[in-house]
């Protein structure tokens, strides 16, 4: 018989003995809770003893959608949900998870650093979902046995930041000799994609072939599927995420127009799936993930779900009712991530992706796998260990600069050449400063109009560069297209006497910061 899952005994401060819990015969006082609390901030969370792992659940084959906001959903919800609500009505809630031990027989693993490592990773769930849903949410085949997202999230030791790495599902790896879950055939050490560590060792040799991979040691584990995703998303209430220009998919049965919108459960999952909308293809399926996950901590955050018990308490239920998690991860863990992070917000958040040197490196037996850049790799991990941010801090300006509107095509990449199309002594000048302090690659050098009575701005564009002349003329309010065949990839904006101000705007993905190509949530929000 399975031996009940315990919290794991918090690691006592330097200097101070292991404070020895005494058995109650009912439910603790609020001293007895206090004082655990404060013994669990002493500590890091998921250190302590294990249970034999339960009977896992199976998994079948199908395609692979890639939707890994779904794992960073449940993360935030629960770690950030259970700061302002108390520990009565968050026990009982984890009795809902499904129970891995995805540590067993680890052995050589790497050191503990400061903060917590949480491995997430987004499993083909269309098992748990009728097949009615899974014709209402294109989400057609059969189950598989595979992770379509994986991601290392880490929590600051101060719990004021986290720090989300996304690892391509196809990543070259080595895995350990192992019997295969499925087949029951062993197999020495050999080379696959990182996504086959699931399907050949399940969570075990998932978290084994990250942590070879990284050289960083994964505390606490987690997984989920679609239905839990759908569910937590209609219980907050909804996600809002905006777009320059309309987004259709076809496979996922995404479509939205151009603007802002507030997605359901099912819209959402349509939205993180979505792969075939542009070219970016898997680069573009990431950028919306964090815009989602940055759009999901705001909402959070702000709406006082967390505030609010019973609406707290449905959230929860919701984002657990399909989560599988690892035995030390439990309520009095939720407890104490949420409880020092209840200043967490999207800035608070960072996303990276690790830097990869061959996205197509071909393995023979395994066929075309993501090679990564050893150097720059070891880098982001060695911080990640070390606990250091991802993103290099903005100067105040910047980070307090005023709400910028989302353009299709980033404002660094149109070239303008402004006129004074008045009287006015310096108009030129001004509307030039403002489109380059703004982000517009101006030539700085104005000059005047042909006409000098213009009273409304205009714009003359070359059809071809229609989409730079639209996000243009986001940044000037009232302002008229023209379009004039050949001029050129070089924009022409003539000031009118009508002239007020340029609009701040900003590209939907902003252009990576640092070392490691970082962004922050805030940076992703819709303003």
């Amino acid at each position: 018989m399975p031996t009940p899952p315990r919290s794991p005994r918090p690691r006592p401060a330097a200097g101070r003995p292991r404070p020895v819990p005494k058995p109650a015969a009912g439910r603790p006082g609020p001293e007895t809770q206090r004082r655990r609390g404060t013994a669990q901030r002493q500590g890091t969370a998921g250190n302590g003893r294990r249970g034999p792992a339960p009977r896992t659940r199976g998994r079948g084959q199908a395609e692979r959608p890639r939707w890994g906001m779904r794992v960073v959903t449940t993360l935030s919800v629960l770690v950030l949900g259970v700061g302002g609500i108390g520990h009565a009505l968050v026990t009982g809630l984890d009795s809902g998870i499904g129970r891995v031990d995805p540590f067993r027989d680890m052995k050589n693993r790497p050191e503990h650093g400061n903060g917590t490592n949480i491995l997430l990773v987004g499993t083909d769930g269309r098992d748990t979902v009728t097949k009615e849903e899974r014709q209402k949410y294109r989400l057609g085949g059969a189950p598989c046995r595979c992770t379509d997202t994986i991601m290392l999230v880490h929590i600051s030791e101060d719990r004021g930041r986290a720090s989300i790495v996304s690892l391509p599902r196809d990543s070259y790896a080595e895995i350990p000799a192992h019997t295969d879950l499925t087949t029951g055939e062993k197999h020495g050490l050999h080379a696959v994609k990182l996504n086959a560590a699931y399907a050949e060792g399940g969570p075990a040799l998932t978290v084994r072939a990250v942590e070879d991979l990284t050289r960083v040691r994964v505390d606490h584990y987690l997984e989920i599927d679609f239905r839990s995703f759908m569910r937590t998303v209609d219980a907050i209430g909804g996600v809002e995420v905006c777009t320059a220009r309309p987004m259709k998919d076809t496979h996922s049965g995404l479509d939205l127009k151009a603007g802002t919108h507030r997605l359901d459960g099912a819209q959402a999952l349509q939205y993180v799936r979505a792969r075939h909308v542009d070219g970016a293809a898997d680069l573009g399926r990431m950028q919306r993930q964090q815009r989602f996950v940055a759009a999901l901590v705001q909402q959070a955050t702000s709406s006082g779900v967390l505030l609010n018990p019973v609406k707290f308490r449905q959230v929860s239920t919701a984002a657990l009712n399909s989560v599988r998690a690892d035995r030390g991860f439990g309520t009095d863990q939720f407890l104490t991530l949420g409880k020092a992070m209840r200043g967490f917000t999207p800035a608070s958040t960072e996303f990276v992706s690790v830097p990869v040197k061959d996205p197509s490196f071909p393995v023979k037996g395994v066929g075309s796998t993501v090679k990564w850049d050893p150097v720059k790799a070891e880098r982001l991990f060695r911080a990640v260990r070390e606990d250091r941010p991802l993103a290099p801090e903005r100067p105040r300006a910047a980070a307090s600069a005023p709400a910028a509107k989302v353009v299709d095509v980033p404002p660094q990449q149109i070239r303008v050449q402004v006129y004074n199309g008045t009287q006015l002594d310096g108009l030129g000048s001004r509307v030039d400063s403002a489109l380059r302090a703004t982000g517009f690659n101006t030539t700085r050098t104005p000059l005047n109009g042909g006409k000098r009575d213009v009273k409304r701005t205009f714009i003359t564009y070359d059809p071809r560069w229609d989409r730079s002349a639209r996000s243009l003329a986001v940044a000037l309010p009232g302002a008229e297209l023209r379009p004039v065949k050949g001029q050129g990839p070089t924009l022409h904006v003539t000031a009118g006497s009508g002239f007020t101000s340029v609009t701040p705007v900003r590209a939907e993905t902003p252009r990576p910061r640092g070392a490691f190509g970082a962004v922050t949530g805030d940076e992703v929000l819709c303003r």
